[in-house]
């Protein structure tokens, strides 16, 4: 299942598109009624006021790729400062990926057998809804995670 396009709603929504040479556009909107500071590796960042979208273009063959969504941020006018959840290195243009807790979507281009992959994950814990769907290629079944569901998982 090759994706041409893909999108992730963090309630912050992260639309991908992907070329024909598997490079991708993600454009990311943030959903929530509130400001996020969207994150990617690769990438950088970008503050996100609500309804606002930042368009992030991916390199074909990308892998290890993330974004994600940074909340209560105060930067300074050379991107330095801090966040509440999902800093990275207090930076606004991310260059490593953002300190627990942070919802992920997780994604590799033109991978095994020149396949793209998608996923989301709570493993670094949660901290905004998110909802990563593909939106083209016939290629239309996402994922979404609206709620913190790692209280729910044993110890």
């Amino acid at each position: 299942m090759s994706l041409k396009n893909l999108s992730i709603s963090l309630y912050f929504f992260v639309t991908l598109f992907i070329a024909l040479s598997h490079a991708a556009r993600f454009d990311i909107t943030n959903n929530c009624p509130y400001t996020v500071w969207a994150a990617a590796v690769p990438g950088g960042g970008r503050q996100l006021n609500p309804q606002e979208s930042w368009p992030l273009d991916v390199n074909a063959g990308t892998t290890g790729g993330r974004v994600w969504a940074r909340t209560g941020c105060n930067f300074d006018g050379s991107g330095r400062g801090n966040c509440q959840t999902g800093d990275c290195g207090g930076l606004l243009q991310c260059q490593a990926y953002g300190v627990p807790p942070n919802t992920l979507a997780e994604f590799g281009l033109n991978q095994f057998q020149n396949l793209d992959f998608f996923d989301m994950s709570l493993v670094d814990g949660f901290n905004v809804p998110m909802d990563f769907s593909p939106t083209s290629n016939g290629c239309t079944r996402g994922i979404r995670c609206t709620a913190d569901i790692n209280w729910a998982v044993p110890q």
